[in-house]
């Protein structure tokens, strides 16, 4: 495999930008076939784009698969478009695919890309799918903040304010609740979808609460918890399990 740290610009959001990407590469004997396939892998709120590599096996666990992996920073934006902040969401669901398709042999088909991530990138990671369902076939998400209605409620004044507001077009566009309702009665193409966190996450009631809205739909979706709090010896041994699933089919 090859690491790579790519800083590019972004036009969405005005500035540099930086980006981790893992790509397979051919062994001495045999030419891999191209273009990959390619999971987004989205951090937390308190990462960046160097946790998933700092903290798990990511580049070994794809090794055997030969796909890609891309790891935007995003900052602490919610991978949102931002009530007092730049457009994150615009820039990870259109801008981010594009610039990484133009330089590396990436699959622009939507049965080959995935999305997938932790706590904020969880969520981030539910919206992709669940807001671009045209673009991605998988979405996962691990101890997701699936709930972001009741982070709102709940931390009134907190930074969670400054990113989404409470009006209904922010609602629209940044409830997974309100997203999923949608795709659910409209005939788009609906992604897989793969939950799993701890009982002893402070998260896990807001994962119970998605899935059971979310499974009284018509999305196909795997549903996993175990025991297992907010920290990243659990979200190693569970990227394994999102790549199995993905793969799955």
């Amino acid at each position: 495999m090859s690491f790579l740290n790519v800083n590019f610009f972004s036009h969405v959001l005005g500035m540099g930008c930086i980006a981790n990407v893992i790509l397979p590469q051919s062994p001495p004997d045999k030419i891999l076939p191209k273009p990959f396939k390619t999971l987004y892998l989205l951090h937390g709120l308190s990462d960046d784009h160097t946790a998933w590599t700092r903290y798990t096996s990511i580049e070994r666990y794809v090794q055997e698969r030969g796909i890609a992996v891309v790891m935007p920073c995003v900052h602490r934006s919610f991978y949102t478009d931002m009530k007092h902040g730049g457009k994150y969401f615009t820039f990870v669901s259109d801008e981010l695919i594009s610039i990484m398709e133009e330089m590396f042999p990436l699959s622009n088909k939507r049965e080959d890309r995935y999305a997938a991530g932790l706590s904020m990138g969880g969520y981030g990671a539910m919206k992709l799918g669940l807001s671009c369902p045209e673009k991605f076939s998988v979405a996962a998400s691990l101890s997701g903040a699936l709930d972001v209605e009741r982070l709102l409620i709940d931390n009134p004044g907190s930074e969670f304010s400054y990113l989404i507001d409470d009006s209904d077009e922010s609602r629209q566009k940044n409830d997974l609740f309100l997203l999923a309702k949608r795709l659910n009665e409209s005939s788009q193409p609906k992604p897989r979808l793969y939950i799993w966190c701890g009982t002893e996450d402070f998260l896990y009631q807001d994962n119970v609460k998605f899935n059971e809205f979310i499974g009284k739909t018509k999305f196909e979706v795997k549903y996993e918890e175990s025991a297992g709090d907010h920290s990243w010896g659990y979200w190693d041994i569970k990227i394994k399990t999102v790549l199995e699933y993905i793969f799955s089919v």
